[in-house]
């Protein structure tokens, strides 16, 4: 089973490079964040006419906004929360085969890494806490997806030191993240398979007139297991080819391979 993780950026707006780029890799499984639609508007028919039968939303007019779409059949689904605000940011499923899958939009915090000075830093701090207390309950096979806007690792960033008081990678959130990561005894497929310091990037931003050239990329973008489903991970892959499609989403998809 191939599940991937994308941060698209307007479903409607990139509707074509999602069809592409669905078509070459043919995961079973797409999970988006940021799809910016409301629920009623989704791109339903261009999903269903590629086999993604099985789509489960979770949508805000403009902003936010999560979506499972799949292949194969799901049997649950839940959307929690952890923004406290009811801000639509995660979306979540059961498989036929018991392994839960989470898709989550953390939010990216503002820019200063600072809570009183900055709101939204503390509303994401606060975010990270709610799913660490979520992540101490899990009794079963899990995956956690998603856009976390947190690069942890210093091969994550492309400058450890210019970005050290940059938000999305301040000690302070790379902090919360790992203690969110040992709650859940969480393990990262992405650095299982490729290990620090190897290119990992998954964000580049908009700012830059040729993101390639400056190549000032984050590993913004995860993919997490627990137990039986981490120990099925076979492989991982992240598309930067994708980062130069008309039309670009400013994050790259991310796959993971299960054997299941």
């Amino acid at each position: 089973m191939k599940i991937v993780s994308w941060n698209i950026n307007s479903v409607r707006f990139r509707i074509a490079i999602v069809e592409q780029f669905l078509k070459e890799a043919a995961p079973d499984i797409l999970c988006l964040q940021e799809t910016k639609v409301v629920d009623d508007d989704f791109p339903f028919e261009t999903f269903r006419a590629l086999g993604y039968e099985h789509i489960v939303l979770h949508g805000q007019r403009m902003h936010h906004g999560v979506a499972i779409l799949s292949k194969v059949p799901i049997v649950a689904d839940d959307r929690f929360d952890w923004q406290a605000n009811s801000e639509a940011r995660h979306v979540g499923v059961r498989l036929e085969n018991g392994v839960r899958l989470e898709n989550v939009y953390i939010p990216a915090g503002g820019d200063v890494p600072d809570r009183d000075a900055n709101p939204k830093f503390g509303q994401k701090l606060d975010f990270l806490e709610r799913m660490t207390r979520w992540s101490e309950t899990l009794s079963g096979p899990t995956i956690l997806v998603g856009d976390f806007n947190i690069a942890p690792l210093e091969a994550d960033v492309w400058s450890h030191k210019q970005l050290l008081d940059v938000v999305s990678h301040t000690p302070v959130e790379v902090e919360a993240l790992a203690r969110l990561q040992a709650a859940g005894n969480w393990v990262d497929l992405g650095r299982r398979f490729h290990p620090a310091p190897a290119r990992l990037f998954t964000w580049w931003s908009y700012r830059a007139k040729d993101w390639a050239t400056s190549d000032r990329g984050r590993r913004l973008d995860h993919m997490w297991a627990t137990g039986a489903a981490a120990n099925a991970a076979i492989a991982h892959h992240v598309f930067e080819p994708c980062r130069s499609w008309l039309k670009p989403s400013d994050h790259i998809p991310i796959l993971t391979e299960f054997a299941f």
